[in-house]
């Protein structure tokens, strides 16, 4: 067991990436944390978890709160006695053009998209470094290339592929794991839950979900590149290509991915 006797934080852990995570990481021996804004949700993730013998505690936490990230990492010692591992997955997406977004929705998607992965890093910092381990953040293709309608998602990925880049050579000498995981589109409910311009779900992905990569492929994907102690990932082929091409021929690439996004379901192009 790779991880047996770790104690791992994964922050939104009700659902997707976040609860496949959670799994993952638990059948590998660790002692699970998880999070989340609802009781049920997260009452139901802890009794699938409990189901398949993973030792397991869910603090009900909105990622946004400073407040509640640390009462994370006071609850996450008090129970285990220790952090080694802080998977930083909580996130909202959006879908709307910037010029018919209520910025308070901007607001929101950089409230829990960074401010949720400042705030666990610092409560959990002071753990993780006496234990040198790990510090995760789950971004996104997203954070080397924006796209449009998603300006506020972009802008907060970006933001954490900065963070943890300046991050992880701050603690260089700390021997600190810092991982950035990248996935390109993956099949589960954060394309349901985006939100609109005035700030509600859309209720249904514009993609085909059928054939995108799976959360629990990509959890075992980050599994694998924590114990290896990776500075990165990016997944899925369309991902890889995404970067590498974005990184050569941006002017080109601009019109590539227009194309692709106006090709959506309710494109806000068409």
């Amino acid at each position: 067991m790779k991880f047996k006797d770790k104690v791992v934080i994964i922050t939104g852990a009700t659902s997707g990436i976040g609860e496949a995570c959670a799994a993952a990481f638990g059948h590998e021996g660790a002692k699970v944390v998880i999070t989340g804004r609802s009781q049920v949700k997260l009452d139901n993730t802890l009794s699938k978890l409990q189901g398949a013998g993973i030792t397991c505690h869910g603090v009900l936490a909105d990622a946004a709160s400073e407040e509640a990230n640390q009462k994370m990492a006071e609850e996450a010692i008090q129970k285990y006695g220790k952090i080694d591992v802080l998977i930083n997955n909580a996130g909202i997406s959006m879908r709307a053009l910037f010029q018919d977004l209520d910025l308070k929705v901007f607001k929101q998607v950089i409230d829990v998209n960074l401010w949720g992965t400042v705030y666990a890093t610092k409560y959990c910092l002071e753990q993780i470094t006496a234990n040198q381990g790990s510090i995760v953040a789950i971004s996104s293709i997203n954070g080397y290339r924006g796209t449009p309608a998603r300006t506020a998602y972009t802008a907060s990925k970006f933001a954490m592929n900065g963070f943890m880049e300046s991050l992880r050579t701050e603690l260089l000498k700390k021997n600190v794991h810092v991982l950035l995981a990248c996935p390109g589109f993956t099949a589960s409910n954060i394309r349901n839950n985006a939100l609109q311009a005035d700030g509600k779900p859309q209720g249904a992905s514009p993609r085909d979900e059928g054939e995108m990569m799976t959360a629990e492929e990509v959890a075992l994907e980050i599994v694998k590149a924590t114990y290896k102690r990776k500075r990165e990932i990016v997944l899925t082929g369309q991902g890889k290509l995404a970067v590498f091409l974005n990184k050569w021929i941006p002017g080109i690439m601009d019109k590539v991915v227009y194309n692709e996004m106006a090709k959506e379901k309710d494109s806000p192009f068409k």
